[in-house]
Protein backbone atom coordinates (compact mmCIF):
# COMPACT_ATOMS: atom_id res chain seq x y z
CA UNK A 1 0.00 0.00 0.00
CA UNK A 2 1.27 3.47 -1.04
CA UNK A 3 0.06 6.56 -0.13
CA UNK A 4 1.07 10.04 -1.69
CA UNK A 5 -0.41 13.55 -0.68
CA UNK A 6 -0.10 16.47 -1.99
CA UNK A 7 -2.14 19.87 -2.04
CA UNK A 8 -0.84 21.12 1.28
CA UNK A 9 0.99 25.02 1.54
CA UNK A 10 0.19 28.55 3.12
CA UNK A 11 -3.15 29.99 2.70
CA UNK A 12 -4.56 33.01 4.53
CA UNK A 13 -7.36 32.78 7.32
CA UNK A 14 -10.65 32.28 5.26
CA UNK A 15 -8.90 30.46 2.32
CA UNK A 16 -9.45 27.05 0.86
CA UNK A 17 -7.40 24.46 0.20
CA UNK A 18 -7.75 21.43 -1.53
CA UNK A 19 -5.82 17.73 -0.59
CA UNK A 20 -5.28 15.05 -2.38
CA UNK A 21 -4.55 11.17 -1.83
CA UNK A 22 -3.36 9.36 -4.22
CA UNK A 23 -3.39 5.36 -3.53
CA UNK A 24 -1.34 2.58 -4.99
CA UNK A 25 -0.66 -0.83 -4.82
CA UNK A 26 -4.34 -2.47 -3.66
CA UNK A 27 -7.97 -2.79 -4.47
CA UNK A 28 -8.90 0.84 -3.59
CA UNK A 29 -13.08 0.25 -3.65
CA UNK A 30 -12.04 -2.18 -0.93
CA UNK A 31 -10.16 0.74 1.86
CA UNK A 32 -11.84 2.69 3.84
CA UNK A 33 -10.31 6.13 3.30
CA UNK A 34 -9.53 9.15 6.19
CA UNK A 35 -7.70 12.52 6.55
CA UNK A 36 -5.65 12.84 10.05
CA UNK A 37 -4.00 15.88 11.13
CA UNK A 38 -1.42 16.47 13.65
CA UNK A 39 -0.67 20.01 14.58
CA UNK A 40 2.98 20.70 16.96
CA UNK A 41 2.86 19.63 19.95
CA UNK A 42 -0.69 17.57 20.16
CA UNK A 43 -2.46 14.12 19.33
CA UNK A 44 -3.06 13.27 15.57
CA UNK A 45 -6.79 13.85 15.08
CA UNK A 46 -9.13 12.55 12.78
CA UNK A 47 -10.61 14.93 10.56
CA UNK A 48 -12.40 13.03 8.06
CA UNK A 49 -13.58 9.51 6.82
CA UNK A 50 -15.31 7.82 3.72
CA UNK A 51 -16.09 4.53 3.37
CA UNK A 52 -15.16 2.50 0.36
CA UNK A 53 -18.15 2.84 -1.56
CA UNK A 54 -18.15 6.65 -0.90
CA UNK A 55 -21.85 6.45 0.54
CA UNK A 56 -21.02 7.17 4.14
CA UNK A 57 -18.60 10.59 5.50
CA UNK A 58 -18.22 11.46 8.98
CA UNK A 59 -16.09 14.99 10.15
CA UNK A 60 -14.69 15.62 13.33
CA UNK A 61 -17.14 18.23 15.02
CA UNK A 62 -14.21 21.34 14.16
CA UNK A 63 -14.55 21.19 10.44
CA UNK A 64 -17.96 20.04 9.70
CA UNK A 65 -19.74 22.42 7.69
CA UNK A 66 -16.19 23.83 6.36
CA UNK A 67 -14.49 20.43 5.15
CA UNK A 68 -15.34 17.97 2.21
CA UNK A 69 -14.12 14.44 1.93
CA UNK A 70 -14.65 12.66 -1.17
CA UNK A 71 -12.97 10.01 -3.45
CA UNK A 72 -12.81 8.76 -7.23
CA UNK A 73 -11.70 5.34 -7.57
CA UNK A 74 -11.28 5.07 -11.17
CA UNK A 75 -8.48 7.87 -10.22
CA UNK A 76 -7.74 5.78 -6.73
CA UNK A 77 -7.76 9.26 -5.25
CA UNK A 78 -9.45 11.07 -1.52
CA UNK A 79 -10.09 14.85 -1.79
CA UNK A 80 -10.93 17.32 1.15
CA UNK A 81 -11.57 19.81 0.02
CA UNK A 82 -11.03 22.63 2.80
CA UNK A 83 -12.66 25.74 2.87
CA UNK A 84 -13.17 28.65 5.20
CA UNK A 85 -9.69 27.58 7.02
CA UNK A 86 -8.65 29.31 10.44
CA UNK A 87 -5.13 29.17 11.95
CA UNK A 88 -6.33 26.33 13.97
CA UNK A 89 -6.17 24.18 11.09
CA UNK A 90 -2.78 24.56 10.55
CA UNK A 91 -0.89 20.98 11.11
CA UNK A 92 0.46 18.45 9.04
CA UNK A 93 -2.35 16.36 7.29
CA UNK A 94 -1.97 12.28 6.39
CA UNK A 95 -4.16 9.70 4.68
CA UNK A 96 -4.77 6.85 6.39
CA UNK A 97 -5.89 3.94 4.49
CA UNK A 98 -7.90 0.54 6.20
CA UNK A 99 -8.72 -2.13 4.43
CA UNK A 100 -12.33 -3.30 4.79
CA UNK A 101 -11.30 -7.20 5.11
CA UNK A 102 -8.20 -7.26 7.38
CA UNK A 103 -8.71 -4.07 9.35
CA UNK A 104 -4.92 -3.31 8.65
CA UNK A 105 -4.34 0.12 7.85
CA UNK A 106 -1.49 2.27 6.20
CA UNK A 107 -0.59 5.94 6.22
CA UNK A 108 0.64 8.53 3.80
CA UNK A 109 3.77 11.12 4.46
CA UNK A 110 1.99 13.81 4.98
CA UNK A 111 1.12 17.04 3.58
CA UNK A 112 1.67 20.62 5.83
CA UNK A 113 -1.41 23.03 5.73
CA UNK A 114 -0.20 26.38 7.25
CA UNK A 115 -3.03 29.14 7.84
CA UNK A 116 -1.82 32.09 8.54
CA UNK A 117 -2.10 36.19 7.08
Amino acid sequence: VQLVESGGGLVQPGGSLRLSCVGSGFTFSNYVMRWYRQAPGKERELVAGISNDGGTTNYADSVKGRFTISRDTAKRTVFLQMNSLKPEDTAMYYCYAISVRTGRGSWGQGTQVTVSS
